[in-house]
């Protein structure tokens, strides 16, 4: 076999390509190129074709006899009963982080996966002439991860880390935590930093379409959200610069975005990477030698901090107030529905079955149940965020970007989901 993959110079808009190129023989490596090179490369090897032939011929394959004459005496049909029975005890694993590579793997798994991103949004910017990548930095795991992909992005193309703008927009939620972690991160990177807060604009936003900004309601959220994204989308245009999206394949599952928002970017490098495979890599960059002790400190403190928005005020001792996890759910449960329903097309009754194992002596049943319910619910009315997506990378075996691996009409029904749901 000799397989030469597509190189970096190809298309990333839902894809990125490594370059990979190898030569095997009866199933041994003979040779392979490094994966992600930006320089040209070429291998050679000598295969031995009689050996090939000679495996050939004495190991022939059962569906090549049955293409024969009088196949039927080459194998004999044994008829046996089979009767369902209740499912009792299951003889074997459920992993209840179907997205995390196991420990073997880890390392070799988050390493071509960070790579895949890093390339990816390197071509983008060599594609666009871009001068900078431009990112909105909360101090919270999604934007954590897309500075550190833009860092490497940058180190990849031979450029200096200043051409990453990262901004921080202070708003009525931001707590010192997050405040400050950004802040010390980027500096920790070297980039460029700037600091806008967003209040006095969406007070007057407020202002302008009579919105009381006493009532914490929707509008007051999404507005301070796409008063961000305004921002970085400008700043972008100031300095012939990409937005960097940071949004991450759990929160387009549940549509758990603004839309027109942090929906919106010109390349969002985190699309196809589930929230509890986020965590994964960043503890990873955070162990290895891509960041110093300092950088390393305050990563560990990111996947420390709960997970939030911040679009609503902190409590009365400055913490975290909004808590996305007890609004939508527990992102670990999500991530093994959204594997099994869209990885392998598995009914309700039977996702809860194997969740009920997998997550034994963590939730119970009716725990389990109402997250479900919410999945699907989310799933099916978020879809026409996931409609018009940025591009961006696949990174593993699920991706829901409209342009390759999932298509879903915006008003598609979920009753014989829901009605199944509502039986269990």
């Amino acid at each position: 076999y000799v397989y030469a993959a597509a190189g970096i110079g190809e298309s990333t808009q839902d894809a990125v390509f490594s370059g990979h190129s190898l030569i095997c023989e009866n199933g041994s490596l003979l040779c392979e190129t490094e994966s992600f090179s930006r320089e040209s490369q070429l291998v050679a090897a000598d295969i031995d074709l009689e050996v090939l032939a000679n495996e050939r011929r004495h190991h022939t394959t059962f569906m090549g006899q049955l293409s024969q004459p009088e196949a039927q005496r080459f194998y004999r049909e044994i008829h046996f009963p089979m009767t369902e029975s209740p499912l009792g005890k299951l003889d074997r694993h459920i992993s209840p982080a179907p997205f995390t590579p196991g420990d073997a793997h880890l390392d070799a798994r988050c390493q071509n996966i960070f790579q895949i991103q890093v390339t990816g949004l390197a071509r983008r910017m060599e594609h666009a002439h871009a001068n900078t990548l431009v990112i909105g930095i909360s101090g919270g795991l999604d934007s954590t991860l897309a500075l550190l992909v833009a860092a490497r992005a940058c180190d990849y193309l031979g450029l200096s880390r200043d051409h990453v703008l990262g901004v921080t927009m202070p708003g009525f939620g931001t707590t010192d935590r997050t405040y400050n972690n950004a802040l010390e991160l980027m500096r920790s990177l070297g980039i460029q930093m700037k600091e806008i807060s967003i209040k006095n604009a969406a007070l007057q936003h407020f202002a302008d379409i009579e919105h009381d900004p006493e009532i914490h309601d929707v509008t007051y959220e999404n507005t301070q959200a796409r008063e961000r994204t305004q921002i970085l989308m400008d700043l972008a245009n100031k300095t012939n610069g990409l937005v960097v999206g940071t949004g991450d394949l759990s929160e387009l599952a549940l549509g758990w975005a603004t839309y027109n928002g942090d929906h919106m970017s010109m390349y969002g490098v985190n699309a196809g990477v589930p929230k509890t495979l986020v965590r994964v890599l960043v503890n990873w960059v955070a162990h290895s030698k891509e960041v110093d002790e300092t950088a390393s400190r305050i990563l560990l403190d990111v996947l420390d901090t709960p997970i939030s928005p911040e679009l609503l005020p902190p409590d009365k001792d400055g913490k975290i107030n909004q808590k996305t996890e007890d609004l939508v759910g527990p992102y670990e449960l999500h991530d093994f529905f959204l594997f099994h329903i869209l990885r392998f097309g598995f009914r309700p009754a039977k996702v809860l079955y194997l969740a009920e194992i997998a997550f034994d002596g963590s939730y119970d049943r009716e725990t389990l149940l109402k997250w479900l319910k919410n999945f699907y619910r989310r799933f099916f009315v978020q879809q026409f965020k996931r409609s018009c997506l940025p591009d961006g990378p696949k990174v593993g075996a699920l991706c829901l970007s409209p342009r390759s691996d999932w298509r879903m009409p915006s008003d598609a029904f979920n009753r014989v989901w829901m009605e199944e749901v509502e039986k269990l």
